[in-house]
């Protein structure tokens, strides 16, 4: 059975949030598919259910609003608007501290079945008109960082050369490894 061949990624390479994403991604993909641990999406659940009560909020307004027009709407409006806007600060709080740039958390199945599983964290940064791109992994309570420039991790066109990626994640992998013996 022929292996399935994943396409190139290619970008602009002057688009500081394409090269930020794509980098990302292809960190996620080492982690889900090449170390086979289990993706948890529990940060981003959050994160969707804040915004889900925001935008239940907005329809709740504009129904009353369309049943019960405006004069008398008023008070339900202005408490749904207070309320919506709460929502959107606990939101810009939430992707500060909790989130903290993390796009991938992934389990790995303790040895044996036995014990807690150890969580994994990819989390990134990429400061605007820079090239350093900074990496966190962590495990469970030991992280490591690595900031290096985009142009390691993509060729002169734009395509992402994911063998550098394999290879930094993969060294970062092991160094967290070894020090959780």
């Amino acid at each position: 059975m022929a292996e399935k061949k994943q396409p190139e990624v290619k970008i602009n390479k002057w688009d500081a949030s394409a090269l930020k994403n794509s980098l990302d991604d292809s960190v996620k993909d080492v982690l889900i598919g090449q170390y086979k641990y289990t993706e948890n999406f529990s940060v981003i659940d959050g994160r969707l259910m804040i915004c889900t009560l925001a935008v239940g909020l907005a329809g709740f307004a504009l129904g009353w609003d369309y049943f019960y027009p405006f004069p008398k709407s008023r008070p339900v409006l202005i408490v749904c608007v207070l309320g919506y806007f709460i929502l959107m600060g606990i939101l810009t709080l939430y992707s500060k501290y909790i989130e903290k740039g993390i796009f991938c958390i992934a389990k790995e199945r303790a040895r044996g079945g036995l014990g807690p599983d150890i969580v994994w964290k990819g989390s990134s940064s990429l400061k605007r008109f820079d090239d350093k791109y900074s990496l966190t992994i962590s495990r469970n309570d030991s992280e490591v960082t690595r900031v290096a420039s985009v142009g390691n991790f993509f060729d002169s066109k734009g395509v992402l050369v994911k063998s550098a990626i394999l290879e930094q994640v993969s060294t970062m992998h092991m160094e967290l490894e070894k020090r959780n013996q």
